[in-house]
């Protein structure tokens, strides 16, 4: 017995709850298991989760890592959409070497677990082993290989290291069955427009094991990946350059707007005079 299995209830304990008594025939009326609402939100002034993940992420069923569970990661390295996305967590590959003190960095800011890259095109063989090794020492929730690492190195990944493996296929064939049976704790399908049907195919062969999966650019591309057999939908967020771009659209309209320099009629009359304005915080902030 595990050491705390003495004091966890069994699902079948949570699941259902009937009448009790002390005595025979002294029945207890049943305890009625609540009905889950709507969560309540809680933010700051200022610092708020506004890059918001597709409802349709949310229809997955999820995997649990270390008691945790995740329905969504986000596909990103930087800090700032990281700090400003509901994702549950994120996936932070790279086309560079890993690096452990960005690894260091961003399990210490992103308040949510990291799953990093230990090895693709530019990194394989011991050197993945050894980042792996690192990245579990640093925190991090989970690793990931890209599909030219082979199965051999997957294979002592996964005996050096007490976290998931994830490894990432793009098809389904002998190549990647064999990388999946090396030590694959989690498979990350890729593939684009064809992710559904690798999604299935590998749902098929290997009927347990925890899928995530890119969803796509829209709600039916995501229900389709699900609906293929994927637990969880890795979401690229928007560019820091796509947001900043958007948000400097809004407050030179509203800048224009409020200064009067929308003309109320045609190309002669002057511009509408409104009072001076101090500039507001959130503007001088931004």
């Amino acid at each position: 017995m595990a050491l705390l299995d003495r004091f966890a209830r069994k699902p079948q304990e949570t699941a259902a709850i009937e009448a009790v008594g002390t005595d025979a025939g002294d029945a207890v009326e049943a305890i009625a298991l609540p009905v889950p609402g709507v969560p309540k939100v809680v933010q700051g002034t200022f610092r708020k989760a506004e890059i918001v993940l597709p409802e349709e992420a949310q229809l997955c069923s999820g995997i649990v890592i270390y008691g945790r569970l995740i329905k969504t990661l986000a596909f990103s390295t930087d800090l700032y959409i990281i700090r400003n996305c509901n994702a549950d967590a994120v996936l932070a590959v790279a086309p560079f070497t890993n690096q452990p003190i960005i690894t260091k960095s961003l399990v210490q800011a992103a308040e949510r677990p990291v799953i990093t890259g230990v090895g693709g095109n530019t990194t394989t063989g011991p050197r993945s082993v050894a980042l792996a090794v690192e990245s579990e020492v640093l925190g991090a929730s989970g690793v990931m290989v890209n599909i030219p690492v082979k199965a051999q190195v997957i294979r002592a990944i996964a005996r050096a290291v007490d976290i998931p493996v994830a490894v990432t296929v793009s098809e389904f064939d002998d190549y990647n069955r064999a990388r999946i049976n090396a030590g694959a704790a989690i498979v990350n399908v890729a593939s684009g427009k064809n992710t559904p049907d690798v999604v299935t195919k590998v749902r098929a062969a290997f009927p347990n094991i925890p899928i995530m999966a890119s969803g796509g650019p829209t709600a039916a591309s995501i229900v389709a990946t699900i609906n293929a057999g994927a637990d969880a939908i890795t979401w690229t967020p928007p560019s820091l350059d796509e947001l900043q771009k958007a948000l400097m659209e809004d407050t030179r309209a509203n800048y224009e707007k409020r200064r009067g320099l929308l003309r109320r009629g045609g190309a002669g009359e002057e511009p509408l005079e409104l009072p001076e304005l101090e500039p507001d915080s959130e503007t001088l902030d931004q």
